[in-house]
C-alpha cells in the first residue's frame, strides 16, 4: 500500500509539474509575441522543430522547405483541384520541337526579391549549377538534359539526351535561384577540394526568390519572421481564376516544440495555424473551440506490408495471395486509424486521382475474418501447403491451425514482420500486431517486432535483411514515376529502390516505356496497366494513405487552400486575408 501512494504522489508530482511547464511556456510565448513589434497584419504560425538551413541545395528537412517553398518560385506549380501543373513563373506551356528533342519556355516578366530582373540566365543557371555539382536533392531530375540555352531575355531552351516524361512534372517545378546571389558562391565552391560540400557549408542569411515572401529576420532558437515580398509577380493577377496576394503582410514562424504547446497556443488565440498534423487525441478537445476550424485533407503517402522475394515462401506468388486476403484493411483504416486514412489497392495514392488506376483486385472484399482465413486456407492447400492441424477440421470448424509445411515438405520457419516503435508509429506498430493474429490463425507462425526506426530502414532498404515489413512513405511525388523505381529489377541492389527484390519483365518494359512517353494520356495507360501488374503479383500490399487533420483560428483569417497534402501551400499563402 505505501508502494502503492508513493507512486500515486510522484504520478501527481510529475502531472503537476508538466502543467506547469506547459503553461509557462505558453505565458513566455504570449509574452514574446505581443512584445513585438510586427505588422498587426501578420499570421503566427507554430512550427515543432526548427529549419535546419536555409541553403536550398541542402534543405532536405520539412520545417526548412515549408519556409523556402514561400521565398523561392519553379516554372510551373500544381493547380490545387485538379493537380494540374500550369505555368507559374513561365509565362505558357513549354513548346516541344520532335526533331531536336527539345523544349522552349517563355518567362514571365518577374523580379527577385531585392528587386533586380528575373531572365532566363536564372534558370539557365540552376539547371547547370545541379548538373555541374550534382545536387543529390535534385540531380535525378536533371541529369538526362543535353544542353541549357539562353535564347533571349525571356525565353530558355531545354534540349534533353532522351524523353524523359519527369522532365515536365519534376525538372520543371525545381525552385530557380537566383544566378546573381548564388554565381560567386558556385565558383568558389567549384575551386575547391570538394565543391559539393563547400557548397552545402554555404550559409545563406538572406535568400533571395521570387515567391510570395521574404526572410525578414531569423533569431535561431527563436522566431523566423517573413514579409510580403512587394515585388511578387503575382500580387493583384488572376491565375486559374484564383486573385492573388499576398494580403497579409507577413508571417510569424515559431518553434513550439512540443504538440501540447502548440494545442494550447491554437486554444488561448496566441498561434493562428499549426502545421502540422493533429493527432487524433486532440480532435474532440478542439472540435469543441467555436474559434477553431479543422480541415481534413488526403495525402500524397503509402503505407504498406512488404515481402522480401528473395526468400521463401515470400516468392511465392501463392502465399502473398493468401497474406493479401488475411489482412482486413478496413479493420486497419476504422479501427487503429480511426478513419482517418483511406484505404489503398495500388500503391498510387488514391488522391492522386489522375494517376491513380481503378477497379483493381482487393483481396478478401466484404469477408468477416473467418470467412478470410477459409479463403486463405484454400489458396494455401491448393498451393501444396500442409498443416499437421489445419485451420479448418474435417468438421469445417475454424480452429486454431499449427504445423504448417511448405510445399516441399519443410516445417515453415517462423516469419518476421519488421515494423517501427510504438512511440515512433503507434499505428504501423499496430498494423503489424494485427497482420501477427490473422496470420497465426491459419497457422502461420508469425511474431511482430517494433525495432528503432533508423535500424529498421537500414536492414529493409540497404541490407534487404527482412521477411516481411510495415513501412511507409509519407510524401509520394504527384508523379508516378517511383513505381519504376520501387520494383524495376535493375533497382534490386544494395540500397537500391527495389528492397522487395521484386522481377518482372514485362513490368520493366512498361516502366522503362513509360519513362519515355511525352503524351500524358498514353503514358497514363501505362501507368496503369504497371499498377494492375503490382497489384496482382502484391511485392507490396498496400494498406492505407492517412488523412491529414490541420487546425487554425477561424475568428482570425479565412481564404485557405485545401488541395492534396493539407492547407499549407503556396496558394494558401496568397489568399488567406485577415478577418
Amino acid at each position: 500500500m505505501i508502494h502503492v501512494r508513493k507512486l500515486t504522489c510522484r504520478k501527481h508530482r510529475f502531472n503537476h509539474s508538466f502543467s506547469l511547464i506547459l503553461g509557462i511556456q505558453f505565458l513566455t510565448l504570449l509574452f514574446f509575441f505581443q512584445s513585438q513589434a510586427w505588422p498587426a497584419n501578420k499570421i503566427k504560425i507554430g512550427l515543432l522543430e526548427e529549419p535546419k538551413t536555409l541553403n536550398i541545395w541542402l534543405a532536405t528537412d520539412s520545417w526548412s522547405n515549408k519556409v523556402l517553398n514561400l521565398i523561392y518560385s519553379p516554372l510551373y506549380i500544381r493547380e490545387p483541384e485538379t493537380l494540374k501543373l500550369i505555368p507559374w513563373m513561365a509565362e505558357k506551356a513549354p513548346q516541344y520541337d520532335t526533331p531536336s528533342l527539345s523544349y522552349t519556355i517563355k518567362l514571365r516578366a518577374a523580379k527577385w526579391s531585392d528587386g533586380s530582373e528575373f531572365t532566363s540566365e536564372d534558370v539557365a543557371f540552376t539547371g547547370n549549377l545541379i548538373r555541374d555539382f550534382k545536387v543529390p536533392r535534385f540531380y535525378s531530375n536533371w541529369k538526362f538534359i543535353k544542353k541549357i540555352e539562353i535564347v533571349d531575355k525571356y525565353r530558355v531552351r531545354f534540349t534533353l539526351i532522351e524523353p524523359k516524361a519527369i522532365f515536365l512534372t519534376r525538372t520543371l517545378t525545381t525552385p530557380i535561384v537566383s544566378k546573381k546571389q548564388w554565381e560567386t558562391i558556385a565558383e568558389k565552391a567549384k575551386r575547391s577540394e570538394r565543391p559539393l560540400n563547400r557548397l552545402f557549408k554555404s550559409i545563406i542569411k538572406s535568400p533571395k526568390g521570387t515567391g510570395p515572401f521574404a526572410l525578414k529576420e531569423w533569431r535561431k532558437g527563436a522566431y523566423l519572421f517573413l514579409t510580403k515580398n512587394e515585388h511578387f509577380f503575382g500580387q493583384g493577377k488572376a491565375i486559374q481564376g484564383r486573385r492573388l496576394g499576398p494580403y497579409i503582410e507577413g508571417i510569424v514562424f515559431k518553434l513550439y516544440g512540443t504538440a501540447d504547446a502548440a494545442i494550447l497556443g491554437l486554444k488561448k488565440g496566441t498561434l493562428d495555424m499549426f502545421w502540422w498534423g493533429i493527432l487524433a487525441g486532440y480532435l474532440s478537445d478542439l472540435q469543441a473551440e467555436k474559434n477553431i476550424q479543422i480541415f481534413l485533407s488526403e495525402k500524397s503517402a503509402l503505407y504498406y506490408l512488404g515481402f522480401n522475394l528473395r526468400k521463401y515462401p515470400f516468392n511465392d506468388i501463392n502465399f502473398r495471395h493468401a497474406v493479401a486476403t488475411l489482412v482486413n484493411k478496413d479493420f486497419i483504416v476504422k479501427r487503429i486509424l480511426q478513419g482517418y486514412a483511406d484505404k489503398m489497392n495500388s500503391i498510387v495514392p488514391p488522391g492522386n486521382v489522375f494517376w491513380s488506376a481503378p477497379d483493381l483486385p482487393e483481396y478478401g472484399k466484404g469477408l468477416a475474418t473467418e470467412a478470410r482465413v477459409r479463403q486463405a486456407y484454400k489458396i494455401l492447400s491448393k498451393a501444396g501447403y500442409t498443416w499437421k492441424v489445419p485451420p479448418i477440421n474435417k468438421k469445417g470448424t475454424l480452429v486454431r491451425g499449427k504445423g504448417i509445411f511448405l510445399p516441399n515438405g519443410n516445417p515453415m520457419e517462423t516469419i518476421t514482420i519488421l515494423t517501427p516503435p510504438s512511440d515512433y508509429d503507434p499505428n504501423r506498430a499496430m498494423t503489424g500486431i494485427m497482420t501477427q493474429e490473422w496470420l497465426r490463425m491459419a497457422g502461420i507462425p508469425t511474431r511482430s517486432k517494433p525495432m528503432p526506426f533508423g535500424a529498421l530502414t537500414q536492414q529493409v532498404n540497404a541490407h534487404h535483411q527482412f521477411d516481411m515489413c510495415v513501412l511507409g512513405y509519407g510524401n509520394l511525388s504527384l508523379d508516378p514515376d517511383y513505381l519504376r523505381n520501387l520494383f524495376h529489377s535493375s533497382n534490386d541492389r544494395k540500397r537500391g529502390w527495389n528492397a522487395s527484390g521484386y522481377h518482372n519483365s514485362d513490368f520493366d518494359r512498361i516502366a522503362d516505356e513509360s519513362s519515355r512517353t511525352m503524351d500524358i494520356d498514353k503514358r497514363k495507360a501505362l501507368i496503369w496497366e504497371m499498377q494492375r501488374i503490382i497489384s496482382r503479383d502484391v511485392p507490396y500490399l498496400p494498406l492505407y494513405s492517412p488523412k491529414l487533420v490541420e487546425a487554425v483560428r477561424k475568428d482570425k483569417f479565412t481564404g485557405w487552400v485545401k488541395t492534396l497534402g493539407g492547407i499549407g501551400n503556396t496558394w494558401s499563402f496568397c489568399q488567406i486575408k485577415a478577418k
